[in-house]
């Protein structure tokens, strides 16, 4: 088990590995280490959203004889990331919806997909969810880009500046939420969100048109677009976790999914109370690396693993599992 000691230790030095590396304060674009991003092929995602209604907004908040944006329409907010995406325009609604009611599982619970051509133009949106379809509650963001100076139409913002903001990812890379952090709110049946809503930050810094984040900072992002493909750009919504395999209705693995010890270094326990039929491993941008089939053995090595970060995937009683790992 070690000395507990040793293992506050190594979780400091973990938090400090992924997350104060190179004094970024959140993780950082896909490829890189401590990179949360989730790519649209990976295992992890069990469902999509399966209906969209759009509000647009003006493609130019400051100038609304332009209009309202136009390119992409409902339905390409449904279904697999694809890159057919539907433009939100300045401060513009899409609320999604879904076959199967969203809950509140191991780690992150779903992500969100825009299309980004690249790992700093990001359009950013906030991130809301509803169990009645009435009331919304909106997780807590973060924005510490600068405010002396608006982002440009074409101009660049550091992800590892952006926290709980969907679009901080590029095409085909999700953007993860967990409902566990809005467990709080009383009124939020966090097991059964049964719709999401995104909304665009418009990302001005001109007070009359500014949006804030969740501490009161003016989130900047590149502004104005006056084009038809103006704001964020909804491709999809990924579901991780929902109530077809988070044991609400039955139980399978067990109440709470655990990979021990996590952080590790070479070896892995896999806490059940069900039969797995096969574990895999995938990196964080979804690349399996590793697949195991299982009778007894519930002991993994990963020594093989380069530090970073990892998602496990178990496949037990015809259902998938999935738990986050740290390699150190």
């Amino acid at each position: 088990m070690g000395n507990p000691i040793q293992n506050i230790f190594l979780t400091i030095i973990v938090f400090f590995i992924f997350f104060l590396d190179g004094f970024a304060q959140y993780p950082p674009p896909p490829g890189n280490e401590g990179s949360i991003a989730i790519h649209a092929d990976n295992a992890i995602f069990n469902d999509w959203a399966n209906t969209c209604s759009v509000e647009r907004g003006f493609m130019d908040a400051s100038n609304e004889s332009l209009g309202l944006t136009t390119y992409g329409s409902n339905e390409s907010g449904i279904g697999k990331a694809d890159n057919d995406a539907v433009s939100l325009g300045d401060n513009g609604i899409a609320t999604i919806g879904f076959e199967v009611p969203i809950a509140n599982g191991p780690g992150w619970d779903f992500a969100v997909f825009e299309n980004s051509f690249s790992d700093d133009f990001l359009e950013l949106a906030f991130v809301e969810v509803s169990s009645n379809g009435i009331d919304y509650y909106r997780f807590n963001s973060v924005s510490l880009t600068q405010t002396e100076n608006q982002i440009a139409t074409f101009g660049l913002v550091d992800a590892t500046e952006v926290n709980n903001l969907a679009g901080k990812y590029k095409l085909n890379y999700g953007v993860p939420f967990d409902l566990e952090e809005l467990k709080e709110n009383l009124l939020l049946d966090i097991d059964n969100i049964i719709s999401i809503r995104i909304i665009d930050v418009v990302g001005s810094i001109n007070p009359d048109f500014a949006t804030y984040d969740s501490e009161g900072n003016m989130v900047n992002d590149p502004w104005p677009t006056p084009f038809e493909t103006s704001g964020f750009d909804l491709d999809a919504i990924g579901v991780i976790n929902n109530q077809d395999n988070t044991g609400l209705e039955e139980v399978s693995i067990h109440n709470n999914p655990v990979i021990f010890p996590n952080p590790a270094q070479n070896t892995i326990s896999i806490s059940h109370n069900a039969n797995i039929e096969e574990i895999s491993i995938y990196s964080s941008d979804g690349i399996l690396v590793s697949s195991y089939k299982f009778s007894d053995n519930y002991s993994l090595d990963i020594s093989f693993l380069e530090m970073g970060f990892y998602f496990i995937s178990i496949k037990a009683d015809k259902k998938f599992f999935m738990e986050k790992l740290i390699k150190l």
